[in-house]
């Protein structure tokens, strides 16, 4: 009796530091890791000069999904957001790593009843120099800066809204220069009918200058649809991406002192991208701080130098709206059609903010 206790005894001891050590090994055991995001599309390299900003190998992310026409991403820094439109539901959603992704502002782009628009809501956003959101508003026919919010609905105060008594198309895209100056683009998308809506007050689809304290100024009105708008980090060169498949192009604007532009050239033309069946059209546009285009365009965001060289393309398989640097600036943000998506870069986004 007393032998059969003691070898009990012994088992029941074994037993017990066997439960100890596999306690501890899953103590010291690292985490599972998070499920991988899903990817979305491919890299395409077309010059080795690629590999200077984007690493062989990195991948497309997908972080949401399910929009109508997902638009004009931009970064707010306070919050650690990406914040971006969804143009026809008049809706702008935020997603952090933090919170996912939620609704923002509804309204976003049109608080009235009439029904004659083709995208009601807002497009275009950037921040001001004081981190205010300032929003292209298609149904209002304005440019708004957002001054408060509170749950979903936001408070607006208008930052221009008509030129020589007229009201503006639909204002599509904007950015900011150092000194304060603002260009944004007025094609006719938010307009039913486009070119040929009722509602339609300028015989132009313009890009347009408004320097601060001042009347907005006509820039460009030989351009059938300008879209997408940014500024070299030197701002000696405006480019305007323009969204018309009879002329798909990348112009480029030579800026005076002034602030208004020269004569424009073509920096390049996606016709052939586009005669490939590859999905979308010149639409919105950012640059680097090397002077880089990231312009969106046939098959998903181009890459394209200084001098037009097409370096690869971050092929989405989408149309592709806008995209927009965020997290430390490296990190770019992509909206293509129902997605929002993102991948990290080598180089990082150029902001007229950030300049000393």
């Amino acid at each position: 009796m007393k032998h059969s206790f003691s070898v009990w005894l012994a088992a029941a001891g074994m037993a017990l530091s066997s439960l100890n050590s596999f306690s501890s090994w899953a103590a010291d055991a690292p985490a599972a890791a998070a499920p991988a995001r899903p990817t979305l599309g491919s890299v395409e390299r077309l010059s080795p000069e690629l590999d200077r900003l984007i690493a062989p190998g990195v991948e497309m992310e997908r972080l949401a999904e399910g929009f109508n026409w997902s638009e004009g991403p931009t970064w707010l820094a306070k919050e650690k957001a990406i914040v971006f439109s969804d143009v026809p539901e008049n809706k702008i959603y935020r997603w952090s790593e933090k919170d996912g992704l939620t609704v923002y502002l509804h309204p976003s782009g049109y608080d009235g009843n009439e029904v004659r628009f083709r995208e009601q809501g807002s497009n275009g956003l950037t921040t001001d120099r004081s981190g205010k959101l300032v929003v292209c508003q298609h149904g209002n026919r304005r440019i708004a800066r957002l001054l408060s919010r509170e749950g979903v609905t936001g408070e607006f105060e208008p930052v221009v809204a008509q030129v020589n008594g007229r009201r503006f198309n639909s204002p599509n895209d904007l950015c900011y220069a150092r000194n304060g100056n603002l260009y944004f683009t007025d094609p006719p998308y938010g307009l039913e009918g486009t070119d040929k809506s009722p509602l339609k007050e300028l015989m132009v689809n313009g890009v347009y200058l408004l320097r601060p304290k001042a009347q907005p100024v006509l820039l460009v009105s030989d351009l059938s649809f300008p879209n997408g708008i940014a500024l070299s980090p030197d701002e000696k060169t405006l480019y305007v991406n323009i969204s018309d498949p009879r002329r798909p192009v990348v112009m480029a604007y030579e800026v005076q002192a002034d602030g208004s532009v020269a004569q424009g050239k073509v920096l390049f033309d996606t016709a052939s991208l586009a005669a490939q069946g590859r999905k979308g059209l010149p639409d919105g546009l950012k640059v680097d701080v090397n002077g880089n285009l990231w312009a969106t365009g046939p098959g998903g965001v181009l890459i394209i130098s200084p001098q037009g060289q097409h370096l690869g393309t971050l092929l989405t398989g989408e149309a592709t709206g806008n995209c927009a640097w965020g997290d430390d600036g490296s990190t770019l943000y992509i909206t293509a059609d129902m997605y929002l998506a993102r991948i990290k870069t080598l180089t990082k986004g150029h902001s007229p903010w950030s300049e000393k």
